[in-house]
């Protein structure tokens, strides 16, 4: 059956299995997620909160950390089989071509993925915790740091970074499937620089030059985004003209052979006219 003609049954049905997949990979990395948090966990405090005492306010939070870490480190290992059971539910109503095509995009997600993790926590939550420290003093606040806040806080810094970073992948994708016309980015150019500063200025430190620190990667990363897409929209382009010549070298074809078959019953009736 042609996938674009597959009920909603059945579309739901493919859903159910896309997702079973990825909950039983998620489930085996768990599994390595318990024995690299550990490590993981030494050393963000042995490295990053040297100068700080992560205190336990609660029984529970040594366990509540070391359980968040084993998810973020299942979903890290996780991503690449995820990336890869979208583009399968997404695809089959694609030609061959993109499919071929868009595949090839996994890998490069999964890399820039790994690279707004970094740079969230290289980059920007060194930033917001010298900051926030810096803050402390100025008001002569004593910071008392709970460990299980401390990583929480890390992880709505870092990982929505890795998510941000998939701009360049999505606009491609959308752009090789005709979805998304990379003048439209042109044209709402400056309205994204602002969207993309407003989140800037959310999530980093209230002060221009770390706002600045995190606006111009990805002001960068838009612009990126769009010449990705300029690239992605041409080959869109040509296999459409590719498919549209092939389509009417079929029809025309087709005729053809109508016409010889149409041909050659008049002949078989005028011979047996004859006979």
């Amino acid at each position: 059956m042609n996938p674009k003609e597959l009920t909603v049954i059945e579309h739901i049905e493919e859903l159910r299995k896309r997702l079973f997949i990825c909950a039983a990979f998620f489930v085996i990395a768990l599994i390595g997620g318990f024995y690299l948090a550990e490590p993981i966990i030494k050393y963000i405090q042995h490295e990053d909160a040297e100068k700080l005492t992560l205190n336990a306010f609660n029984v529970g939070d040594p366990l509540t950390v070391y359980l968040e870490v084993t998810f973020v480190v299942a979903l890290v290992i996780t991503s690449p089989i995820i990336l890869y059971q979208l583009w399968a539910f997404i695809t089959p109503g694609l030609h061959e071509t993109e499919r071929k095509a868009t595949l090839k995009y996994i890998p490069y997600s999964f890399i820039l993925f790994i690279g707004g993790l970094a740079f969230g926590y290289f980059i920007l939550f060194p930033n917001v915790m010298n900051f926030m420290m810096k803050l402390s003093n100025d008001l002569d606040i004593q910071q008392t740091i709970g460990i299980n806040e401390y990583f929480s806080f890390l992880f709505k810094l870092v990982v929505p970074f890795g998510l941000i970073f998939q701009l360049p992948v999505v606009t491609l994708f959308l752009a090789r499937i005709g979805l998304l016309n990379p003048k439209l980015m042109v044209k709402f150019r400056k309205y994204s620089y602002f969207v993309l500063f407003v989140l800037a200025v959310l999530l980093a430190p209230p002060d221009l030059i770390s706002n600045l620190l995190i606006a111009i990667p990805l002001f960068i990363l838009y612009e990126i985004s769009i010449v990705i897409a300029r690239i992605g929209y041409k080959k869109y382009e040509e296999a459409e003209a590719l498919r549209v010549k092939e389509e009417k070298e079929a029809e025309q074809k087709l005729q053809v052979e109508q016409a010889l078959a149409e041909q050659r019953r008049q002949i078989e009736e005028m011979r047996n006219i004859k006979g």
